[in-house]
């Protein structure tokens, strides 16, 4: 008896840490239940590489679990698909066009040296550009603060917003030779103009002295002077040493060091003559591009994350909205509800006081599921839904397989408290044959499926042991205490009176 009592106040225990626990950390639910954006990507071949093999599309997923990280997207998942592609899943992200941005370049960081002799055409390209960019950035959208002026209080004077005339734009349009399609408009012409501009200033540095292989760490920093923004790096011994030479090389002689990123001119530095001598050291650097803070947030985390080893396409997005997560939730509750009713009262109704002990051990069976998934923590999608009532299921079938052999036992002539211990001791071999061959199961879907398979083998896993831990403790423990009480001692609590030998009571 005293045992008995130790395995009600376990299960009382049990129960009790795992409403808490669920109440302190609530569950995780997937892009299909919360909604959200998800992103395929295609792993692209290049260069010698002809075929993506699985060692190279797992060195592309380490590089864009570094930059999710990086970006701060709570609960995202990232996951293999055949031999070539990854699934992104941003749960709560309604907006994906940032994450695609930082996630679809490759983040090639490289340290360019002027050619000689180009300081004339340099200067006009950068004049240019800057214009360019400066006109773009004026006839840009304008952000609630700026269109509303009681949001920030009152308006301050603005200085005129620079202008490109139409003529001396398509002038240098025609000689930086860049084809217009028909019906540009002014932003898409000067995004034309900055590209070409671009491609025009790379091909005036020298080849790569210096790449981001070097980079031990990347961060942000507001300028002293301005609202701009600038991102700091750091280099390895090896790294802070060829900077050194290269900064040496082109001091004091009016050529300008380049920073280029993904084959684009992000950020042109002059080196003045005091470092002629041992060039910059310390194994630093500092990238000023006049960057807005999401800008330099997002060269940050490209950085930190490295460079890709393959080109990634974006090959789709979908986006799933809250409202639609919302009736997903709504409609799975409502099956898992009207499921567990049913199967209440066909347990009651067929085995009487065993099955609502059963329905009982059900319930403490569902709490302690739950609690495990906030422990883990499982993100919740509608296939881990389905592994969850599966392995309900899974968990009245062994109540059933105990009952039956307690009622095969009462039949016999056996007394009700040796036909109880039969029954369980049994039904145990069963029991577990049926829960280890599902577990095979969950272990192959989970090995060779993706993305939401998993999910789904995870849950399933997870309820098929929890189910042997509920079917043979918690029913057994609950039943043998109410056997304590001599009014509930009468065999046809168990069966009706006329399947019991010499109908006995």
């Amino acid at each position: 008896m005293a045992r008995q009592q130790g395995w009600i106040a376990l299960i009382l225990a049990l129960a009790i840490a795992a409403g808490a626990l669920l109440l302190s950390f609530p569950l995780q639910l997937g892009l299909d239940l919360r909604g959200g954006s998800q992103l395929m990507l295609q792993v692209m071949p290049a260069g010698a590489i002809k075929r993506v093999d699985r060692e190279q599309l797992e060195a592309v997923k380490a590089v864009l679990e570094r930059r999710i990280n990086g970006l701060g997207v709570a609960e995202s998942t990232l996951q293999t698909v055949g031999a070539d592609q990854l699934v992104l899943q941003l749960p709560g992200e309604q907006d994906p066009t940032r994450a695609a941005k930082v996630l679809g370049t490759t983040a090639l960081l490289e340290f360019r040296a002027q050619k000689p002799g180009t300081e004339k055409d340099m200067q006009a390209l950068l004049q240019l550009k800057r214009q360019a960019a400066a006109v773009l950035a004026s006839i840009q959208p304008k952000t609630a603060a700026d269109a509303d002026p009681t949001a920030g209080g009152a308006e301050s004077p603005k200085p005129p917003a620079p202008a490109l005339p139409a003529e001396q734009l398509a002038n240098s349009l025609r000689q930086l030779d860049v084809a217009v399609p028909a019906g540009s408009s002014e932003s898409e012409q000067l995004e034309l103009l900055l590209e070409a501009a671009n491609r025009r200033i790379v091909a005036l540095y020298e080849p790569s002295a210096l790449s981001g292989k070097d980079l031990t760490g990347a961060g942000r920093q507001q300028q002293q002077s301005g609202s701009g923004w600038d991102v700091t790096l750091s280099f390895n011994r090896e790294g802070g040493d060829k900077f050194a030479e290269l900064t040496q090389s082109i001091a004091g002689t009016g050529r300008l060091l380049g920073i280029v990123l993904d084959g684009r001119s992000i950020s042109e530095a002059s080196v003045g003559p005091e470092f002629r001598s041992a060039g910059i050291t310390g194994g630093g650097a500092t990238i000023t591009g006049n960057f807005t803070a999401e800008e330099a947030r997002d060269l940050e985390v490209q950085l930190r994350g490295g460079s890709l080893p393959l080109p990634v396409k974006i090959i789709e997005v979908r986006t799933v909205g809250p409202s639609l997560g919302a009736e997903n939730i709504r409609t799975s509750l409502i099956a898992a509800l009207s499921g567990l009713a049913l199967v209440a009262v066909f347990m009651v109704v067929v085995y009487r006081l065993p099955g609502l002990v059963a329905v009982v051990s059900l319930s403490l069976y569902g709490l302690f599921n739950l609690a495990v998934y906030a422990l883990i923590p499982v993100t919740l999608t509608l296939p881990g839904i389905a592994g969850f009532i599966l392995s309900i299921g899974m968990a009245v079938d062994a109540n059933v397989l105990i009952f039956e052999r307690v009622k095969e036992e009462l039949r016999s002539g056996n007394t009700l408290m040796r036909s109880i211990d039969s029954g369980f001791s049994l039904a145990f071999s069963s029991i577990l044959d049926g829960h280890v061959t599902g577990l095979i199961s969950c272990a192959a879907l989970f090995a060779l499926g993706t993305g939401l398979v998993k999910g789904f083998a995870v849950t399933l896993a997870i309820g098929l042991l929890l189910s042997l831990f509920t079917a043979l403790t918690c029913t057994r423990s609950i039943l043998r205490l109410l056997m304590g009480y001599s009014g509930l001692r009468r065999s046809t609590y168990f069966m009706p009176s006329g399947q019991l030998p010499g109908g006995a009571v």
